[in-house]
């Protein structure tokens, strides 16, 4: 008995350690992509490797999106300093209409347009829905800490971003 415990105990400490694996998407996908910045140049994604990174898919008819912009701002200015950077990605085409949402919404983080790629992007990290918003927080080493499908409240954003910087 005592033996079938312990290789039960065993089993799940890997099969545990297996999904744990699997449910943080490798960022390869991401640091090898190249979009294009709100005057619709092209911008390599791998510019942003080497520090603690946010990167938040949205798009201008997302509700959930609008409401997440103005914590991703303050938390933005909160963890800029310490070499935290936050990356929003359109799930756009139109830099023009990108370009004055961004205005008006007074975002100071970088904007990139995904054009045809956001979808695929998106299926490659982790979100094989393409729901939005959907935000993935990187530590200096590129590896994900924190995924979240869906609306990124306050308290989850601060305990992810300080998740990135340690």
């Amino acid at each position: 008995m005592k033996h079938s415990l312990f290789a039960l105990a065993a089993l799940l400490v890997e099969v545990s350690s297996v999904f744990a694996q699997e449910s943080m998407p490798s960022t390869a996908p991401l640091f090898s992509a190249r979009l294009h910045d709100l005057d619709d140049k092209p911008i390599a994604m791998s510019a942003f490797q080497g520090q603690p990174l946010v990167v938040n898919f949205w798009a201008r008819w997302c509700g959930p999106c609008k409401e997440e912009i103005p914590e991703l701002i303050r938390a933005r200015a909160k963890y800029k300093g310490k070499g935290l950077e936050v990356v929003g990605i359109a799930i756009e085409d139109n830099a023009g209409a990108v370009n004055g949402y961004a205005r008006a919404y007074e975002i100071d983080y970088p904007v990139l347009l995904s054009k045809d790629k956001g979808i695929p992007l998106m299926q490659a990290l982790g979100n094989p829905k393409a729901g939005l918003p959907y935000t993935l927080v990187l530590d200096r080493n590129g590896r994900v800490v924190h995924k979240k499908l869906g609306l990124l409240r306050k308290a989850d954003m601060d305990a992810a971003f300080e998740a990135a910087l340690k």
